[in-house]
């Protein structure tokens, strides 16, 4: 958890302070998962405390939020994936849209990352 928060607190270091301390928050999120093996990618909306089975895995989200004065610049989504086969979380904290290898699921057949929030 400490990491995802350093990564966090970062990301928004990187926006600027006067972007960082302007926050809104979306009501869902745009979600993409790659299955490594396939090939194929799938788009996910996914509203804010809801969940989606993607594969084996299980993706809850938490909260969404993105810089206020740009919307479309980045998206920061608190996350929990689990594993519903082997019954463990793979990753729980906030994936940063513009830094996807920042604070990544670490799995050998999935990917999943934030594209955006949804109003």
């Amino acid at each position: 958890m400490k990491f995802a928060a350093a990564a966090l607190a970062f990301a928004l270091a990187l926006t600027g302070a006067a972007d960082a301390q302007q926050v809104s928050r979306g009501g869902g999120a745009l979600l993409r998962g790659l299955d490594k093996i396939s090939g194929q990618t799938r788009d996910m909306v996914v509203p804010v405390g809801q969940s989606v089975d993607y594969g084996r895995l299980t993706v809850r989200l938490g909260e969404c939020r993105y810089p206020s004065g740009d919307p479309s610049s980045d998206a920061f989504a608190q996350m929990t994936i689990t594993d519903r086969v082997q019954n463990v979380t793979l990753f729980s904290g906030w994936m940063i849209a513009s830094s996807p290898a920042l604070s990544a699921l670490d799995d050998a057949r999935y990917d999943v990352w934030v594209i955006s929030c949804q109003s």
